[in-house]
Parts: structure tokens; sequence; C-alpha cells
């Protein structure tokens, strides 16, 4: 029996190490996944005191899972030729549209320096229309407030005709297609109540276009997918089942090259017999068993018997005829 340590083993040790943890550590990760969507669903960042836009999300950073709803002040230039209508959002009951403009960032006092206009924009949700034709001009020039941080929407309603500015979804693959800069992974949605503070939102918000619009809420937001939760949550069980899985077949492979090999069978002789206990008892291998005394010899022994009785005259042989004389 080989041992499992054996060196021809290493290499079956640790492919099936690096199968078991990588496979765990893939679970975990959408565990966490599953986790922090719960938590960003259960959190009201609204009235949280505004954070630098900056501080919380870059041009090329992913949306932080935790930051669902967070006010962040944000300052820079109107791009009012990417203005889009999102159909689909409601008010008071009535159909409507969000009107939305990108804004490229940049320091307010930045906002008539050359290229000012082509920085990394954020699309901002100006507020509510209930027609695209009645909504007033976008804005134009440098513009500062305050917004609740939302991530780009992906719901899969496809934009049906691409000749008009009406789009269904906040999607950033429908928004870049309308501006000459890069966007933000995220939009925002112009916050009308904030955390009490020197915040410019409202009165004291500079050009926040808002102006001819109802408020956009966040309660027109479309309904969160929540099999995405879900989903993350059986990945992760999926992948555990895989390193069970992995670990199952290290085991089975050790066991069956470590094993003993299993004893051969003895060969039988020409009567089906072996030579173990219960084979032959004669004298000679294969033989039949010597007769006892007094026994006659068995037929096919090759043995005479010997009888203590005389045999009879002319018993057993056979007369022999006179030979026949021959002619002279």
């Amino acid at each position: 029996m080989s041992s499992p340590l054996a060196p021809r083993l290493w290499g079956v040790h640790a492919l099936g190490v690096a199968a078991i943890v990588a496979a765990s550590g893939l679970g975990m990760w959408q565990l966490d996944s599953w986790q922090a969507q719960r938590a960003a669903e259960a959190s009201d960042l609204t009235r949280l005191d505004p954070e630098p836009l900056a501080d919380v999300i870059g041009a090329d950073d992913r949306f932080p899972g935790d930051k669902v709803g967070q006010p962040v002040v944000v300052s820079g230039v109107w791009v009012p030729d990417g203005t889009v209508y999102v159909s689909g959002r409601e008010l008071d009951g009535q159909d409507g549209y969000w009107v939305v403009t990108p804004l490229a960032i940049g320091p307010v006092d930045a906002a008539d320096e050359p290229g000012a206009g082509d920085a990394p924009a954020l699309p901002i949700v100006r507020g509510w229309t209930a027609d695209p034709a009645e909504a007033p001009a976008p804005p134009e020039g440098a513009a500062e407030m305050v917004a609740w941080l939302q991530p780009a929407e992906g719901t899969g309603e496809a934009d049906t005709d691409r000749s008009d500015d009406i789009i269904p979804q906040v999607r950033t693959a429908d928004l870049i297609q309308r501006v000459d800069q890069d966007l933000y992974g995220a939009y925002g949605v112009v916050a009308t109540d904030v955390a009490p503070g020197d915040w410019p939102t409202g009165d004291t918000a500079v050009n926040d276009g808002t102006e001819g619009l109802s408020a956009a809420t966040l309660e027109q937001l479309p309904a969160a997918d929540r099999f995405t939760g879900l989903r993350n949550f059986l990945y992760a069980l999926e992948w555990w089942i895989f390193a069970a899985f992995a670990a199952f077949v290290w085991w089975r492979y050790v066991r069956e090259v470590t094993a003993e090999p299993e004893d051969e069978a003895e060969p039988l002789d020409e009567d089906g017999q072996g030579d173990g206990p219960g084979g032959d008892t004669g004298d000679e291998p294969g033989g039949d068993p010597a007769p006892g005394p007094g026994e006659p010899a068995r037929a096919g022994s090759g043995e005479v018997a010997d009888t203590d009785e005389p045999s009879a005259p002319g018993a057993g042989t056979r007369p022999v005829a006179d030979p026949v004389p021959s002619k002279p």
C-alpha cells in the first residue's frame, strides 16, 4: 500500500486544494454581493449630509453598491445637446417623462475655460414632464446643485426608436451615443429635500435646470429586480457545491490509487478443485483416494483387486481354440 503523501501524488493534492479554495472564495464573493444588495435595499441615505461627488465615485469607477441614494454635491457645465426624455415615469397617477441632461463635471469657476464642457459628464434628472414637447429648453452654462446618486438602470428594455430623444431607461449605453465625452457609471436626481445645512439646493442652487418642470422623486424609479440578489445567493450555493464535489473527487482518486491490490484467485485443477483444504485427498495429485484394507480397487484406478478367494477355473478367461493344422 502506497502512502497518500507519496511525491507522485503531490500534484493531485495541489490541484485539489486549488479547486476547493477557488470555488469557496467565489462562493463567498457571491454571498457578499447578496448581502450588500440586501443592506442597500434596507437603508435610506437620502437624508445624509451631501458629499462631494469625487469622494463617492470617479469618472471611471464602478458604482459603489452602498451609496444608492447618497446625496452628492455636483458642479460643472451643462451639455444641452445630450438632453433626453425617459418614458414610463408616473407622477400622481399620470404617466410622463423624466427630463435628463448631462452635466460635464468640473469647478463652477472654471466653467468658462476652454474644454470645460468636454469633461466626463454625469446625467442629471432635472425634473418631470407630461409631454416632451412642453418641456422647457435645456439649460446652458455653469451649474451647482445637490443630487441623489443612482446606479445606471438596466431593465433590459430596448429603445425601439433611435430617431427621437425618448429612451425607456437611464442607461449609459443609450446616453453616450448623444454626447461627445465620457459618462459616469451613475446618474443624479436633483434633490429637493436634503439634510439641514449650507448646501446648494432649492433657491441656493446654481442653475439647476428645474425651472418649468415638476420635481422628480425617487419613488418614480422602476421597481428593483429582486431576482438579482437571489441570483447572487444561488451562485454562492453553486460554487460551494462545486467545492464539495472537487473534495470528493480528490479523496476518491487518492483512495483508489493508494489501495492494496486484491489477492489473485487460486487456479483450479482438471477436476475443478483447488489445492487448499477440501481439495485432493488421494496419494497423488488429482488421483482417487486409495482403497482401504479389504476394499476392491476402484475401476479405472490402475490397481488389481486382491481377494482371498481363489478364482474358479476358467472364470474370467476365454478358452483358447486349437490351432488349425496347416495343409501340406
